[in-house]
C-alpha cells in the first residue's frame, strides 16, 4: 500500500484535463479544508473529491468487489474510508460549501462526466480567457 499515491493519481489527472480544456480554474489540495479536496474552487465555494471505486466503497462493480484474502481488514479499511468521506462532506457543507464526488468509474463516458461537472461548476469563469475585441470607438 506505500505505492498507493493520494494525489496526482490517474483519474485525477483525466478530470483535472477535462476541466482545464472547458476552462476551469482551481486549486489542488487545500490542506485548510477537511478531507484535503483534490480540486478546490475557492470563488465558487466548490470542491471535488476525485474517489476511487475500490478504496472509497463506490456501489458499482470494482468497488463491490473484495480481496480474497484478509477480507477482514479490507471490509474495515473500506468502511473506515466511507465514514471519514461522510464526515468531510458533513463538514464541508456545514462551512457553505458545495461537495461534487467523482468516480473513477464515471470517467469512461467522457460527455456524460463533462456535463455533469458544467452542470455542478456553471459556466467557465472568465478569468484568464481573452476579452472580446471591441467593436466601437473609446470615448
Amino acid at each position: 500500500m506505500a505505492q498507493v499515491k493520494s494525489t496526482d493519481t490517474a483519474p485525477e489527472m483525466v478530470v483535472r484535463r477535462l476541466l482545464h480544456s472547458l476552462g476551469y480554474r482551481y486549486r489542488l489540495h487545500s490542506k485548510t479544508l477537511p478531507g484535503k479536496p483534490d480540486l478546490v474552487f475557492a470563488g465558487r465555494k466548490k470542491v471535488i473529491f476525485i474517489h476511487g471505486c475500490f478504496w472509497h466503497g463506490h456501489d458499482c462493480k470494482r468497488g463491490a468487489r473484495i480481496p480474497s484474502t484478509r477480507q477482514d481488514y479490507w471490509l474495515a479499511k473500506v468502511g473506515r474510508n466511507k465514514d471519514r468521506d461522510a464526515r468531510n462532506v458533513s463538514s464541508l457543507e456545514q462551512a457553505g460549501w458545495s461537495v461534487l464526488t467523482v468516480w473513477e468509474c464515471e470517467l469512461k463516458d467522457r460527455v456524460a462526466l463533462s456535463e455533469k461537472l458544467t452542470q455542478f461548476l456553471g459556466g467557465p469563469s472568465s478569468f484568464g480567457l481573452p476579452r472580446p475585441a471591441s467593436s466601437g470607438r473609446s470615448s
